[in-house]
């Protein structure tokens, strides 16, 4: 989705008068419908529906304040790991032990798994989200950041209600448009829904069949490798370098250096490759995560969501809490870490366009930095890279 000139001018002047700024929303409006009808999409849903949305500016707040990328690991990963979640994840899988274990005969993919990421998205669906997926869609394809992708989506969830597979006021979720108990996507739910308790409508709302079925083959369709872990933290040596250990190696390789599981014991002899990420740097708990990792990010392409993923999985079948706890770190505001991709670049390390992303372009470059200054090289914004690039922490 292209960027309409009164949205750029928009986003350049704070004194934008909201008149024109919702005037050039309505033209991206009528670009989207005018895409709609390309789609086949009938004219009720293009002309009724897609003509009656509204932008919200609430959605462009959130959509900038992203726990991912503004919460440190140690914050993310107890506010969302608590022992209530996992005590009530546990009443889950006993609860639905029948379904989930039908669900996982079928598609291969372990209830702890799906009751993990359900308590995540959704806090077992406690809550499925209130705001107008359509308008909140809008407003996202209009907007400047991700907007071919979230038009996207806005184009699939309108298609869901022309084909009579949801209502248009069902169509209520997040503020990102994701919908029912697992915050499926528009464009997941149209390829992926389960109608699993055969009443002729896939419901991922009020059906925890339709809605644990369809997670499950969606997690099977990513490359879900059953029988494999998501990943372990494991204990690093005094020695290990940093450097390199974003290379996906086979686990014996590993072992080899010196790496052991958190509790001291020897990794499993298994024909497993894996990685070694440090998600608060070196001070914080070291994980060896294999394919299914990167499966879990293919759901939400954040680090903490598939660590906080894994573990909790982990929590709900009995095991400890981490052995090496995160260290307590106020989190990195997004324009601090502009300004650090900003001086990484201005010393010529690429660390892509200054976004306030913690992404792999981003790491690497720190970590060729720090290398090169003679700090630790695990890739994380600590207090001594900040120093060495002459950013105050925010």
């Amino acid at each position: 989705m292209r960027i309409a000139p009164l949205v750029a001018l928009a986003l350049l002047l704070p004194g934008f008068s909201a008149t024109a700024a919702q005037a050039d929303f309505r033209a991206c409006i009528g670009e989207l419908q005018e895409r709609a009808r390309e789609q086949g999409l009938s004219e009720p849903v293009v002309t009724g529906l897609l003509g009656d949305v509204e932008r919200l500016d609430r959605v462009i707040e959130l959509d900038r304040q992203q726990p991912e990328f503004t919460a440190s690991f140690g914050d993310y990963l107890n506010r969302r790991v608590t022992e209530a979640r996992i005590r009530e994840g546990r009443e889950m899988l006993d609860r639905h032990r029948d379904l989930l274990q039908a669900v996982e005969r079928e598609y291969a993919v372990p209830a702890r798994y799906l009751v993990a990421i359900w308590g995540l998205e959704t806090n077992y669906g406690s809550y499925t989200g209130d705001l107008s997926t359509l308008d909140a869609l809008a407003t996202l394809a209009c907007d400047r950041r991700r907007g071919s992708y979230f038009g996207n989506e806005l184009l699939a969830a309108l298609t869901l209600v022309d084909r009579d597979a949801v209502t248009s006021d069902q169509l209520r979720g997040s503020w990102a448009g994701a919908l029912g108990n697992f915050q499926f996507m528009p464009s997941v739910y149209e390829r992926y829904a389960v109608d699993r308790d055969g009443d002729g409508r896939a419901d991922l709302w009020n059906s925890i069949a339709d809605a644990a079925a369809s997670a499950a083959r969606f997690l099977n369709a990513l490359g879900w490798q059953y029988g494999e872990r998501w990943g372990r933290e494991v204990r690093l040596p005094d020695d290990f370098d940093y450097a390199a250990a974003e290379r996906r190696r086979p686990v014996s390789a590993w072992a080899a250096d010196g790496v052991r599981r958190a509790d001291g014991g020897p990794l499993p002899d298994a024909a497993l490759e894996g990685r070694i990420i440090v998600p608060a740097g070196h001070r914080g708990p070291a994980f060896l995560v294999y394919e299914n990792f990167d499966v879990i990010m293919g759901w939400n392409p954040s680090r903490f969501y598939a660590l906080a993923v894994g573990h909790l999985a982990d929590r709900l079948v009995g095991a400890p809490s981490l052995h090496q706890p995160p260290p307590e770190e106020p989190p990195l505001r997004i324009d601090t870490l502009r300004t650090v991709q900003a001086r990484l670049n201005e010393r010529g390390y690429d660390s892509g366009e200054p976004d306030g992303r913690l992404g792999p372009a981003t790491r690497s470059a720190l970590r060729r930095f720090q290398e090169e200054e003679g700090l630790v090289a695990d890739g994380h914004p600590g207090p001594s890279t900040l120093q060495a690039l002459g950013v105050a922490r925010r």
